[in-house]
């Protein structure tokens, strides 16, 4: 079985960002650059999302995800914040791991799957614990490429 989503090595990183709006506005820059997106069309779609209800997903973790299109696959992005920021999550607690999910336009189990195969990386304690200690944006990478590979096998 092949992963659910691609995450490239540029797509991983650490982020300076002093509230919600600013999170998503990285993200969709993330995306934009790594991807080859339309920013302004990725923020929309994942501010519209948003609008739906928060996607902070609870223990420090948000999953800003959205459909769009000119997806073959689903692509993510993995942001960690330098500091902790207020994102509506479901538990009250602040965000330090973003981990941003696009999916094709018409991905209705696809994206379904992805997100579910995020949540359950993202609930993992020590993955979490991991995450947040990994040295560098490589590091990052490591973690979560090790991971997605196995997952796929």
């Amino acid at each position: 079985m092949a992963a659910l989503f691609t995450l490239l090595p540029e797509a991983v990183g650490t982020i300076r960002a002093d509230s919600k709006p600013a999170i998503l506005d990285q993200v969709a820059a993330r995306f934009a650059k790594v991807y080859d997106l339309d920013r302004a069309a990725v923020l929309a779609e994942i501010q519209q999302r948003e609008s739906l209800g928060s996607t902070g997903f609870g223990r420090g973790v948000a999953i800003p995800h959205a459909r769009i299109g000119g997806l073959t696959r689903p692509v993510a992005v993995l942001l960690r914040l330098e500091a902790p920021v207020a994102f509506d999550a479901a538990d009250g607690m602040p965000v330090d791991l973003v981990f941003g999910l696009l999916s094709p336009e018409h991905a209705g189990a696809v994206h379904l799957h992805a997100l579910a195969a995020i949540s359950r990386l993202m609930r993992d304690e020590r993955m979490h614990a991991a995450l947040n200690a990994a040295p560098d944006a490589e590091a990052l990478y490591g973690l979560l490429s090790n991971v997605i590979d196995r997952d796929a096998a």
